[in-house]
């Protein structure tokens, strides 16, 4: 963790200028700045203001638990934080008035692609099959290591898609850690243990986001993982069915009373999100079955029912390997060059009667392995209709 001083963060900020607010909520704001590193390098970075004393409760929160927090590709990445500058000094032997102290700021990784709400529900294309799978893996991986964290669990508490971001390197990354928890492992290992921070302590009053909130979640004493895989789940239902969490204008209006049902009634095709061609092959409509049926485990009202987040990340990964779906590695237009040339089976020859080299490109048709950019040998995907296997919706 790094520490910053506030003048050079509000100037890196623009002074938190408006054009470069990329995010506002009830506890403060975010700005996008660029912050000069070791030389003439820059870096772009996000920093987030809180913008009343309870903001500033729940950053300074946040700020604790980012840095227990162990480092994962799928939590937004903890840059630093401001120093708080020294009490105003004396001019001329005149006391002067002294200003509040500026809030403390936290500053993290800029992820430019925005959020997954913004996705799923602004976006004028929606994400495909393939896409959705990615991204629930992504941050179901996020949540799994924050659950495996030690000697502390952190409970994230808000799992919805506005805290899902989107990276430029195709990533989701879990963000806004203000309602985080930590738990002591040996309190969640007692039935009816005390989810507080401190031993002895009652823990925090239940919070989160209206539709992604555990119903069971009613009482400090019972916060525990299978609060987030609650959450988890409703977000997969976002992203299976495109629909809104709370849609005031639907009835029934939460997301989980209207697709829990249909899916416990053999009605899971009414759950798909129309916007996108129904799955066009039977191991990929098994892929998406797979999905549905694990989100309505995530949200049962049984907490017992519920899965942990290593099996809720093992049954997302057999689901995109059941459906042949492999993550594309995004990167530059020469990288993509390369790992193009290298899936063609890239076969230099060497003539020993002309003095020139020969180099030859051919398509490996009959071939199941390219190579990756570093050169070693990776899978490719099988032909979607040589393989039969997987459930179906009805």
């Amino acid at each position: 963790m790094k520490e910053f001083s506030y003048e050079e963060v509000e100037a890196a900020t623009g002074g938190f200028a408006a054009k470069n607010l990329v995010g506002k909520g009830s506890h403060g704001s975010v700005y996008k700045a660029r912050l000069r590193g070791d030389g003439s390098r820059t870096a772009v970075v996000a920093v987030k203001r809180p913008s009343h004393a309870q903001g500033e409760a729940k950053l300074a929160n946040e700020i604790a638990v980012l840095s227990a927090a162990p480092r994962h590709p799928g939590v937004v990445a903890f840059v630093g934080v401001v120093v708080r500058p020294a009490p105003a000094a004396v001019d001329e032997g005149v006391k002067r008035a002294a200003a509040a102290p500026p809030p403390p700021l936290l500053v993290m990784e800029y992820v430019p692609n925005g959020s997954l709400h913004d996705l799923l529900h602004r976006a004028p294309r929606p994400p495909p099959w393939p896409r959705r799978v990615e991204i629930a893996l992504d941050v179901a991986r996020a949540v799994q290591a924050l659950h495996a964290a030690a000697p502390r669990v952190i409970i994230h508490r808000d799992v919805k898609s506005a805290n899902v971001l989107l990276g430029r390197d195709g990533r989701a990354r879990l963000s806004d850690f203000s309602l985080a928890v930590r738990v002591a492992v040996t309190a969640l290992s007692k039935e009816g243990g005390d989810a507080g921070d401190d031993e002895g302590s009652a823990g925090p009053a239940p919070a989160g986001t209206i539709g992604y909130l555990d119903p069971c979640y009613t009482e400090p004493e019972r916060l525990g993982p299978e609060s987030d895989v609650f959450s988890f789940g409703v977000v997969l239902l976002e992203l299976v069915s495109g629909r809104k969490v709370m849609d005031v204008n639907a009835c029934p209006s939460s997301i989980v009373a209207w697709a829990a049902p249909l899916i416990a009634a053999g009605r899971a095709r009414e759950v798909l999100d129309a916007r996108v061609a129904a799955p066009p092959t039977a191991r990929v409509e098994g892929a998406v079955a797979r999905v549905l049926a694990l989100a309505a485990r995530c949200v049962s009202e049984s907490v017992e029912r519920r899965p942990a987040m290593a099996e809720v990340v093992s049954e997302l990964h057999g689901a995109l390997e059941s459906a042949g779906w492999h993550r594309r590695r995004r990167g530059g237009v020469v990288q993509r060059a390369c790992r193009r040339v290298a899936s063609w089976g890239q076969r230099v020859r060497w003539s020993k009667r002309v003095r020139a080299t020969k180099v030859e490109c051919t398509e490996h048709s009959d071939s199941g392995v390219a190579l990756d950019r570093e050169g070693s040998p990776c899978a490719l995907p099988s032909h979607p209709n040589n393989d039969t296997s997987g459930g179906a919706l009805k």
